[in-house]
């Protein structure tokens, strides 16, 4: 009886692939192993086993696996069926959740090595200059792979090269599979056994008293024994003996010390402390976590509403506590990895050694290391807190959720498949495991405001600052009106200079909210009028000062930044606009001695720079911190006392109908990091249109006025909350193909699904990375079968596919977009 087995291949294709397997492998293989299976003429790929049975398919004849790289599944019950949902939601391939949910090091692909043929005798005579060069490289190395290939040529396609060396017979091609997962070894040392008893450790120290550091790092080694129990690693031995790696070498020759390997993870949190059990709620946490545990009680998601600096993570910890009291794994979700570094130092005080962290700044190892706890259900992994990505670890036994900021449209994955919010996932994802979840926000987005005062639900709400602490007075400063008076010095206006003077005579610290990097969005010609525009993309270059160049910001070209005008020739080149960049340099000139700290995407690209930003300025090393988005998010600075919002009419005037919506939530956050002590805060907001209804509910912190007056619109134009939004992207490099296509396809939707279809319409970036972009914007009203329209779409697309002309036109579906 022939056996046969259904893999999962990380690609983006519907279907599963059928391979055939030996019986004895078919009762070895489980659900969730990795096997390696050859796909192609000559690739291999690391797929997961789905599914063992004896039906042989049809359409082609199955080949056999290549190897099982697993002894159990990597992959639980659990982890599937989420996934499935994931990819059947947002209208998107298993394969595609896959290859974004396990870490890299678990992909194992082929790598082609290239050999040389020991069975020819090669005429050098006969090998062109690149050939030889090969061949000359092979007689130093046992093998090259393609990359090194191109480094000795100096090429970047080397396959024709690589092709006439074979058929020369010259090399052999190999397809190998590597690991790219290592664990950390560390090196520890303990004295030999030999010394056991006094009388031959007396003789060690008679002899090694001629060599005095020797003896010394014998005499450490006792010290430190004495101190701790624990194994004793190389490094810290040379540190605390004072000596070299060569003299504890020597002794290690000699046989007086034995090394020793021990498998260690590369993130490790100190021991726990019991101060989480001390926590005493204020009498307002204490009624939001009472309304938590009866929501709990009915298996209700809970919305926790409390403004800023109300104590939520207080909350939230007698919550893990519950949950870790109950012998389950928690999930603490936070929207930006700068977020995770302040809440680990604050968790790990509480919990030590149980937390894991896990986002993408982590390197591929450490990924691994977390996913191998989780997956163990190990000790160290009873909390783990993270970005979105964290949602696909092997979880076994969850059973509380927390995501935090859950108004963060950092949830959203934009690019690439799956494009899924994180969010509404975890709430699929605690309903699998049956376990609690709680959404906390100081604004919370009207998606799920409507869901909490429709009843699907449950309702916490924490209405003041712990400690009784007052919420900052804001306040609007009209800088149209300072602009026309003449009285403002650069971007700043007199209130927002004289304010920050005070706070920082008094030692007080600033935060400077520009959601813009960069020096300047513009750099215009004031001759003619040119405006230097990127040559992939639709948008202007922006201006780094630091780097002296013109960036774009969507495809990352970059050129230097000109001394005369590239159309006219002129010298007449004025930045226009401003960024963090600009906003740092003014700061400079108005406040010299004033240390100014600046936190966006160009300060924060290493792993750890986050923290370095943060922690500086919480310990004060800084005065004012310059920053975009980054700085509005759950960060709490003890000692600022004012925040200035350098224009807040950008994200208002934004083409979105979230606009409103996400500046309020925008302009409360980042208010909310003001006065969190007993000095009540105060909050600048800079703006050529005071009297907008939005900014006038960001100062009396009035947010059922904004969700109310937010939904009545969206009821008369229909957006989410009440209707569900399937966005569909087309992109094309040809501009004519993309038009014809575009029509055809919204064409043909209005024509089955009989429900409203907008567009094709350019987006205000229609040319990113040298294609053209084109949407069609899909409003499912609620009441709408849902799972049968994306099945309409679906078979739309496959006739769209079938069009020979629109092969090259690529369809992007975004589910939920936001």
């Amino acid at each position: 009886m022939d056996f046969f087995l259904d893999v999962v291949l990380p690609i983006p294709l519907e279907r599963l692939f059928t391979y055939k397997i030996t019986p004895q492998e078919a009762d070895f293989i489980k659900k969730g192993m990795r096997i390696a299976v050859p796909f192609g003429k000559s690739k291999i790929y690391t797929a997961l086993a789905y599914r063992v049975h004896q039906e042989a398919p049809i359409a082609y004849e199955p080949k056999e696996i290549y190897q099982i790289l697993d002894e159990v599944p990597l992959v639980n019950e659990f982890q599937f069926n989420h996934w499935e949902w994931i990819a059947e939601y947002y209208m998107c391939t298993l394969g595609e959740v896959i290859r974004s949910a396990l870490p890299s090091a678990f992909m194992l692909e082929s790598e082609t090595l290239i050999l040389l043929n020991k069975e020819v005798q090669v005429d050098e005579m006969d090998l062109q200059d690149d050939e030889f060069l090969v061949f000359e490289a092979l007689q130093h190395q046992t093998h090259l792979q393609i990359g090194e290939i191109c480094d000795i040529v100096d090429k970047k396609n080397v396959l024709s090269l690589i092709n006439r060396l074979v058929q020369k017979e010259v090399v052999l091609q190999k397809e190998e599979l590597y690991e790219q997962y290592k664990p950390k070894m560390v090196r520890y040392v303990k004295l030999s056994d030999t010394y056991g008893d006094d009388a031959k450790l007396e003789e060690l120290l008679n002899e090694l008293s001629r060599a005095p550091k020797q003896s010394q790092v014998v005499l450490t080694l006792f010290q430190i024994q004495a101190k701790n129990k624990k194994p004793i690693p190389v490094d810290d031995l040379e540190r605390e003996s004072g000596s070299s790696k060569a003299v504890i070498k020597a002794l290690i020759d000699k046989g007086v010390l034995e090394e020793y390997h021990i498998r260690k993870d590369r993130v490790d949190f100190e021991d726990t402390s019991e101060e989480f059990r001390n926590i005493a709620l204020n009498e307002y946490q204490s009624k939001a976590f009472a309304a938590i545990q009866t929501s709990f009680e009915e298996k209700k998601p809970v919305l926790l509403h409390g403004v800023t600096s109300s104590g939520k993570t207080e909350v939230y910890v007698k919550l893990i506590q519950q949950c870790l009291d109950e012998g389950k794994q928690a999930l603490y979700l936070l929207p930006e990895i700068a977020l995770t570094s302040q809440l680990i130092n604050r968790l790990q005080h509480y919990f030590g050694n149980k937390v894991s962290v896990y986002h993408s700044k982590y390197s591929i190892h450490e990924r691994v290391e977390v996913w191998n706890n989780v997956l163990h259900n190990a000790e160290k992994a009873q909390i783990v807190i993270g970005a979105r990505s964290s949602l696909f670890l092997p979880y076994s036994n969850l059973g509380l959720v927390v995501v935090d900021e859950e108004h963060e449209s950092s949830f959203k994955q934009f690019d690439p498949a799956p494009r899924y919010h994180a969010r509404d996932a975890a709430i699929v994802l605690a309903s699998l495991h049956g376990s609690h979840i709680v959404l906390g926000s100081a604004t919370p987005s009207i998606e799920s405001m409507y869901n909490a005062k429709s009843g699907k639900y449950g309702y916490a709400a924490i209405p003041y600052r712990f400690g009784n602490v007052l919420m900052p007075d804001i306040n609007l400063v009209d800088i149209k009106e300072a602009t026309r008076k003449k009285r403002m010095k650069g971007h700043f206006s007199e209130t927002l200079i004289n304010a920050i003077a005070e706070a920082l005579e008094e030692g007080e610290q600033v935060i400077l909210f520009q959601n813009r990097r960069g020096f300047a969005p513009v750099v215009e010609c004031t001759t003619c009028g040119y405006v230097a525009q990127c040559p992939n993309c639709d948008v202007s270059l922006t201006y780094h000062q630091h780097r002296n160049q013109l960036r774009c910001h969507y495809c990352g070209y970059h050129m230097a930044l000109q001394q005369a005008c590239l159309a006219c020739g002129n010298a007449t080149l004025d930045k226009k606009g401003f960024g963090t960049e600009q906003i740092q340099e003014e700061l400079g000139q108005l406040f010299p001695k004033a240390a100014v700290g600046r936190m966006d995407l160009d300060t924060t690209r290493g792993k750890y720079a986050y923290e370095k930003i943060i922690s500086a300025f919480e310990n004060q090393e800084m005065d004012i911190l310059v920053g975009t988005q980054m700085v509005t998010k759950g960060l709490d600075f003890r000692n600022v006392s004012l925040v200035g919002i350098m224009n807040a009419d950008t994200m208002l005037n934004f083409p979105d109908y979230r606009a409103h919506e996400r500046s309020f939530q925008m302009l409360t956050q980042v208010a909310g990091r003001a006065g969190r002590t007993q000095k009540r805060g105060k909050v600048l907001i800079q703006s050529y249109n005071p009297y907008h209804q939005i900014l006038q509910q960001v100062t009396t912190n009035d947010y059922d006025k904004m969700f109310a007056e937010q939904l009545y619109e969206r009821e008369q134009f229909k957006y989410p909350p009440l209707v569900r939004i399937i966005k569909i992207t087309l992109k094309d490099r040809d501009f004519n193909k993309l038009n014809e296509a575009s029509d055809w396809l919204a064409s043909s939707l209005r024509n089955v699904l009989k429900i409203p279809v907008l567009g094709p319409e350019y987006p205000p970036v229609a040319r990113i990375r040298r294609d053209y972009l084109k949407n069609v914007l899909i409003k499912i009203p609620r009441d709408y079968p849902l799972v049968q329209t994306k099945n309409s779409i679906k078979r739309i697309e496959r006739s769209f596919n079938a069009i020979s002309k629109y092969k090259s036109v690529r369809l992007i579906y975004n589910v939920d977009h936001i």
